[in-house]
């Protein structure tokens, strides 16, 4: 039987708030985002929106829980549960992946932090260790797994993984300086990752 639409209304109310937060964020930035504003954008009173997020910390926390945390989380699991050999991951799944990120909430997210990270090291260091050091741990599995597999030599990308994000982080860094330039993000980062697997196939021992 289906829930009475109050009680489905409730439990919407969470992500209602994380969404009017991320908006807000993404219009205003973090700093000059008030409270208030969320919670009419959101549709509930602030006293309602305090009971599910106390602080405008939280409301960020909760922007990165909701939006950015589980591509990490999806991504772990195909790497955990694929068939393919690490090459072919790389040049598939994880490809497709990474070309969205540039045009996503994450890259939105990423602006947030760069513009205004200094004045929150609290919040950049919850990304580091819910997003950042899990999406790096992640790689490194799938390159370790490769070496492992014959597949790869090893190489310095062993060691830095950020490498293979380094693409979509300047990616991200050039729209938001130069907005008016285009740049082919899918051919940038297509490249560089075509380069790195070349280097670990080939790299002397």
């Amino acid at each position: 039987m289906p829930k009475p639409r109050f009680q489905r209304r409730k439990e919407d109310r969470p992500q209602e708030i994380t969404a009017a937060a991320f908006a807000a964020f993404a219009e205003k930035g973090y700093a000059a985002t008030r409270v208030d504003e969320v919670a009419k954008r959101a549709g509930v009173s602030k006293g309602l929106l305090y009971l599910y997020f106390k602080t405008k910390e939280e409301l960020f926390k909760a922007v990165v829980r909701s939006l950015v945390m589980p591509r990490v989380d999806a991504l772990t699991a195909s790497i955990d549960t694929t068939e393919l050999s690490a090459e072919e991951f790389l040049r598939g799944p994880f490809l497709d992946f990474v070309k969205k990120l540039p045009g996503s909430p994450v890259s939105v997210v990423i602006r947030l932090l760069i513009a205004e990270g200094p004045k929150h090291p609290d919040l950049v260091q919850f990304y580091w260790d819910n997003v950042v050091s899990r999406g790096l741990a992640t790689i490194t599995e799938l390159l370790e797994r490769g070496v492992a597999n014959g597949e790869f030599r090893r190489s310095a990308v062993n060691d830095m993984p950020h490498l293979v994000i380094m693409p979509v982080v300047f990616s991200v860094v050039f729209k938001l300086l130069f907005e008016e330039q285009t740049l082919d993000t899918d051919k940038l980062i297509e490249t560089q990752l075509e380069l790195l697997i070349a280097h670990m196939k080939g790299a002397a021992s």
